[in-house]
C-alpha cells in the first residue's frame, strides 16, 4: 500500500483494504436513561451537570454536513475535548471536517488523534490523553496462571 494510500486510509478518507485491521460493525442503540443532557443539536450530546461543574466534560459530535462544523469548533473553543465520528458523512465533506478540525487544533495548541477509522479525538492543550497500556507491569502478573 503507497504511502499517500496509507494516508488516506488513516484519516478514513478511503476504505482500508489492509487485512490485518478489522472493523467489528455494531448497531446503534438508542442511550435511554443514561443521565447525559442534550444539547440543542441532537448529534451533540455533552456530559451531565455534575461533570460540568468538575470540569469533567467530553462531548461526541457526528455531523451529517460540513455545516455541522461549528459545533464541533465551540465545543472545542470552550475547551471540551470532542470526539467527531464522520462515519454518516461522505467522504468529501468527512476530509473538509477533518482540515478544519486540524486547523482549529493547531490554532489553539491542542492535538487531534484518530480514534477508530474516521473517529477523531480533539483535545484542548490543558488535556492529557492516557493510553490504555500498563506502565511497570509485572511480568508475573494477573494472567501468567502458572
Amino acid at each position: 500500500m503507497g504511502s499517500v494510500r496509507k494516508a488516506s486510509a488513516w484519516l478514513g478518507l478511503v476504505e482500508d483494504n489492509d487485512e490485518r485491521y478489522y472493523d467489528d460493525e455494531y448497531p446503534e442503540v438508542a442511550q435511554t436513561g443514561t443521565g447525559q443532557a442534550w444539547v440543542t443539536d441532537p448529534r451533540v450530546q455533552v456530559a451531565s451537570r455534575s461533570a460540568e461543574d468538575t470540569g469533567r466534560r467530553i462531548a461526541t459530535v457526528t455531523p451529517d454536513s460540513f455545516r455541522d462544523a461549528r459545533a464541533v469548533g465551540e465545543l472545542f473553543r470552550d475547551g471540551v475535548p470532542v470526539i467527531v465520528n464522520l462515519t454518516a458523512m461522505d467522504p468529501t465533506d468527512a476530509k473538509r471536517v477533518v482540515d478544519f478540525a486540524a486547523g482549529l487544533t493547531f490554532g489553539l495548541r491542542g492535538s487531534i488523534e484518530r480514534v477508530a477509522t474516521r473517529v477523531f479525538l480533539l483535545t484542548p492543550a490543558d488535556t492529557q490523553v492516557v493510553s490504555g497500556e500498563a506502565v511497570g507491569r509485572p511480568a508475573d502478573g494477573f494472567f501468567n496462571q502458572s
